[in-house]
């Protein structure tokens, strides 16, 4: 039998201890890319806890991967600015311009992403890094999981978090898209994602139609023309797939008024048309306009967008503790869709948000609060303070002497403006005869409908004149739209007045404006935020 020579066995032994894969839970380490460096070699080398640093102020060009990761240990790999923690923005404060020269760039040289992850790709955090538009200026900046046929349920990317980056089209040619959202559970935090804007197509800063969720999108700026938030708008090519467990935080949707009348395609601010469980709370919407569409700043509409998805639903949103304002028209909720077939829209809530400058002659539409149509059922819109031009609610749906009912529907504590004709469902009359007809057995009450006539209208809510509309409020003017001492405004059985819960849409409001993540008291974070929170940091 041969011997090995001791040189000879110590290259053997050090070859096999190469294959061998880390062990879980060894060392991290922490590498610096700098300009001109291989950062895609740095990703495929990465092992769980490590630390990629990239070179503040440096680009790099290229359509790079995150690798799959290994699955038995829960360390995050990071990507990051070489600057230290203490000199960019806080952990809850949202990136802006200001921060760029601390920010590494990544840009595509073509129309493919900048970033993207492959099949089994896990516990990616990106933090502190600039993304810049791609050089086509169509597809995605950034693409979490796949939006086609090529994903599978075994190999969806996830545990990824985007966390104080800025992503941003061409001021100029704009972007199709910011991130393409089709992976499992991420979280996209305190980031800025603007001039997002296309012709002749939509375009979204965040868009995802197959993907499985959970996603938490928390505090950041959302500026596109198309939408600024999207789910569904395409088949997922998982069946029965709907993406579930959204989570919508203190984020600002926008886009500069600048763009009005420009070649830009403007739809909505926020649509949902394929998604479950989602909790939409104190968020700033604001500027929408008619365009491409009528300008109804939020949709909940189940669609099977391509025919081929007919599990296609919206159920189980909660919509609290928003600002919606400068806008054409507000909230469009649709039962099922049509001609394709799809799930029925239930179990949604539209309460205790504030709505004003909800103007349809200003904004280009017709200054509704709420549009209903074809059926969705489990409807409770409550606590609300619209200052709008238009409808309260507009109905429709079925033949004219059969409407389609919505079942299970409830409009209480209400502050709004009745206007012309109030509560009005397509070839019915205004008040009680629409709310027979459309909403059978509708619990309607402790609405004050400033300037209807009470006789059209069920018993248990006020009618003050449209004059004295703004009295109820401290200063309107100025953005001050607490309950006046003494307003008349009725209460539920908890105490709680008619009306938006002004003190926590208020601070609500102040943190999506400003980039900082504000505490609700009346809407703790889902419990999977909560057990980030208290996990040690490793």
């Amino acid at each position: 039998m041969s011997r090995l020579r001791p040189t000879r066995l110590l290259a053997a032994v050090a070859a096999a201890w190469l294959c061998l894969p880390p062990a879980v839970g060894g060392r991290a380490s922490t590498v610096l890319v700098g300009p001109g460096g291989n950062l895609q070699a740095a990703l495929d080398a990465a092992q769980p806890g490590d630390v990629i640093q990239l070179q503040a102020g440096a680009t790099f060009v290229g359509n790079f991967v995150l690798p799959a990761s290994r699955r038995d240990d829960d360390r995050f790999i990071t990507i990051r600015s070489s600057i230290p923690e203490s000199e960019g923005p806080g952990a809850s404060t949202r990136v802006s311009a200001r921060h760029l020269p601390f920010l590494p760039k990544l840009r595509s040289p073509n129309g493919e992403p900048a970033l993207r992850t492959a099949p089994g790709a896990r516990h990616w955090r990106v933090v502190l890094v600039e993304f810049q538009p791609n050089a086509g200026k169509g597809g995605e900046i950034v693409r979490l999981g796949d939006g086609g046929a090529a994903q599978a349920a075994g190999n969806v990317p996830e545990d990824l978090v985007l966390d104080r980056c800025y992503i941003h089209g061409d001021p100029e040619a704009g972007q199709k898209r910011g991130i393409a959202l089709n992976s499992g559970t991420t979280r996209i935090l305190n980031s800025l994602v603007v001039d997002i804007k296309s012709e002749g197509q939509d375009s979204q800063a965040i868009a995802g139609w197959n993907g499985p969720g959970p996603y938490t999108i928390l505090n950041n700026r959302l500026e596109a023309a198309g939408q600024a938030i999207l789910f569904g708008g395409a088949d997922p090519r998982t069946p029965k797939l709907v993406p579930t467990d959204i989570w919508i935080r203190g984020n600002h949707l926008t886009r500069p008024e600048a763009w009005r009348g420009g070649r830009w395609q403007v739809k909505n601010l926020l649509e949902l048309k394929n998604a479950r469980n989602v909790r939409i709370e104190g968020n700033l919407l604001e500027y929408n306009w008619g365009g491409a569409q009528p300008g109804y700043a939020v949709l909940l509409t189940p669609r099977n967008q391509d025919g081929g998805a007919p599990w296609s639903t919206v159920e189980d949103v909660s919509f609290r503790f928003n600002v919606i304002r400068h806008v054409a028209a507000a909230v469009n909720l649709l039962g099922r869709d049509s001609p394709n077939a799809s799930g029925t829209a239930r179990r949604l809530v539209v309460a205790d948000n504030l709505l004003y400058n909800v103007d349809g002659a200003r904004w280009g539409g017709n200054g509704e609060f709420l549009r209903v149509g074809d059926g969705p059922s489990e409807v409770t819109v409550e606590h609300n303070t619209v200052l709008h031009s238009g409808n309260v609610i507009s109905a429709y749906g079925g033949p004219r002497d059969r409407p389609t009912p919505i079942e299970r529907f409830a409009f209480r504590f209400n502050i709004v403006r009745h206007n012309e004709y109030g509560v009005h469902g397509s070839d019915r009359g205004v008040g009680a005869d629409t709310l027979d007809a459309y909403f059978p057995g509708a619990a309607f009450s402790g609405n004050v409908l400033a300037g209807g006539q009470e006789r059209l209208y069920p018993p248990g809510n006020l009618f003050p004149a449209a004059r004295d509309f703004e009295r109820l409020f401290v200063d309107p003017a100025r953005g001050d739209f607490r309950l006046a001492p003494g307003a008349d405004a009725p209460r539920d059985n908890a105490g709680l007045a008619a009306g938006a819960d002004m003190p926590e849409v208020n601070v609500a409001w102040r943190g999506a404006q400003e980039g900082t993540q504000a505490r609700l008291r009346r809407a703790p974070p889902p419990e999977r935020e909560r057990a980030i929170e208290r996990k040690p940091p490793r």
